[in-house]
């Protein structure tokens, strides 16, 4: 059986493909209808001329309205929310500063490991021999502690990319580390040995303390450097963060002024590590206001280009491709219409609510128009949207009503009435919309065919 236009009614969970014979039963842009009978007993069998007619086939699908990007700004070490430089709902340039966090600790720390850097450095014009094993071992429980709570600090970062390139580059610290004290183990082992002088060991175990203090310095510094929260993209601020996503900031740890989800589709719009308060209670923070590590404190999200995240079923996917136009329905705005573009098809599938597989699709959302052409109010992030995606069209095409094709012998046929009699002729179908079906062979216009009734009548059966 031939495939027919998505006529699912707005604002399903999942989308569902109809059959030809469940089809409206509509007889649309068909010229000379008439209707003929088999007998006073039996219901009419409704006969009309084929026509020309544009055809649009149409999918339905559920979508989201999505923003271009959101970045939720955390506080890098616990504190207090010392300056709060912006307002709720107002729009924010990016790299202008939002808030500062006060926070003693990190600066204590700072101030530990810059005097720590600094004693490295004088050891490092002159050490005296000493043990230098338990020197080595010393900086190395230095190194450890430096890392680990490095680590640590990465795991309040919720978003899974962003936790992994942090956790990347205290990797690639400790691996610098590591070459270093090597170094400086071998050359005391041939100091040991006696196949080497003292100040090569010495030199060594320098080099290695002075990049131990360096590295710790610097993660020191980022944090400090972090207590001035910027904006890391431009858009609106709203307090806090909120409890669809992860915060996105990275400079608590490695002096980032912060990160961005682009496209913000699934569950970027922002968010607290611990998923946020519980339901009725706010969770902006006010100045002066305690705050720990990992605290969302702003959360910046890009309205500049809106977009839909549509779900489409994998029965329909195959007819969407980038560039496809759409029209838009809001849950939010009755009765009026947006414009949309496919903007790409995601190649991995995912799970739909009824269970059946569906992919996503990105869409572009323009501008929106209310009944009487006025314009429509611009959406915003979250909202509930269904798209009408236009995938298929034909101008000018040899169209029957979707009720006159059924299948026969797995083959799409109408009843062709020709002398008086019907006779069952294969077809191809076309574009296939909601009413109308497209016919690429089989029939022409001019010829007649039923269009109501396909099951009551039979080969050779004559109709008046």
């Amino acid at each position: 059986m031939g495939r027919v236009a998505r006529t699912h009614p707005p604002r399903l969970p999942a989308v569902t493909r109809p059959r030809l014979l469940t089809a409206l039963l509509a007889v649309v842009a068909l010229t000379g209808t008439t209707a003929a009978s088999c007998g006073q007993d039996k219901p009419p069998v409704t006969v009309a001329e084929v026509g020309r007619s544009p055809v649009a086939e149409v999918i339905d699908a559920p979508a989201t309205v999505t923003a271009r990007a959101a970045a939720t700004l955390t506080a890098p070490a616990d504190g207090t929310l010392a300056s709060l430089r912006v307002q709720p709902g107002q729009r924010v340039a990016k790299g202008q500063v939002l808030a500062v966090i006060s926070s003693p600790s990190a600066q204590d720390r700072l101030r530990q490991a810059r005097d720590a850097l600094r004693a490295a450095k004088r050891a490092g014009r002159g050490v005296g021999g000493g043990d230098l094993g338990g020197q080595l071992r010393g900086t190395d429980r230095a190194a450890a502690e430096a890392f680990a709570a490095a680590r640590k600090a990465a795991g309040k970062i919720g978003d899974p990319k962003l936790r992994s390139a942090l956790l990347l580059q205290v990797d690639t610290a400790q691996q610098q580390y590591a070459s270093a004290t090597r170094a400086a183990d071998r050359a005391l082992g041939a100091v040991q040995r006696g196949v080497a002088g003292l100040n090569s060991a010495v030199g060594a175990l320098s080099a290695a303390q002075r990049l131990q203090a360096q590295q710790a310095y610097d993660l020191a510094k980022a944090t400090v450097d972090a207590l001035t929260l910027r904006a890391p993209i431009p858009g609106v601020v709203q307090p806090g963060g909120t409890r669809t996503a992860t915060p996105t900031d990275l400079g608590g740890l490695l002096g980032a002024a912060g990160g961005q989800v682009p496209g913000l589709d699934p569950s970027a719009l922002g968010g607290a590590a611990q998923g946020g308060p519980p339901a009725g209670v706010d969770d902006a923070v006010p100045q002066g206001g305690r705050v720990t590590a990992g605290t969302a404190v702003l959360t910046v999200v890009d309205t500049g280009r809106l977009g839909l995240l549509a779900e489409v079923d994998e029965t329909d996917v195959l007819l969407v491709r980038a560039g496809v136009p759409a029209s838009v329905e809001l849950d939010a705005v009755t009765g009026a219409s947006y414009d949309a573009t496919v903007r790409s098809v995601d190649v991995l599938p995912a799970s739909s609510a009824r269970g059946g597989v569906t992919y996503r699709v990105r869409l572009s959302l323009g501008a929106g128009r209310l009944g009487e052409g006025e314009t429509a109010p611009a959406p915003r992030p979250g909202m509930n949207a269904v798209v009408h995606l236009r995938v298929r069209e034909a101008a000018d095409a040899v169209a029957v009503p979707a009720s006159a094709v059924f299948s026969a012998d797995g083959r799409d046929v109408v009843w062709v009435l020709r002398g008086g009699k019907v006779d069952r002729v294969p077809v191809t179908v076309g574009v296939q919309g909601a009413d109308l079906v497209q016919i690429v062979s089989g029939v022409q216009a001019g010829d007649r065919i039923v269009v109501r009734g396909t099951d009551r009548v039979h080969d050779g059966q004559e109709l008046g």
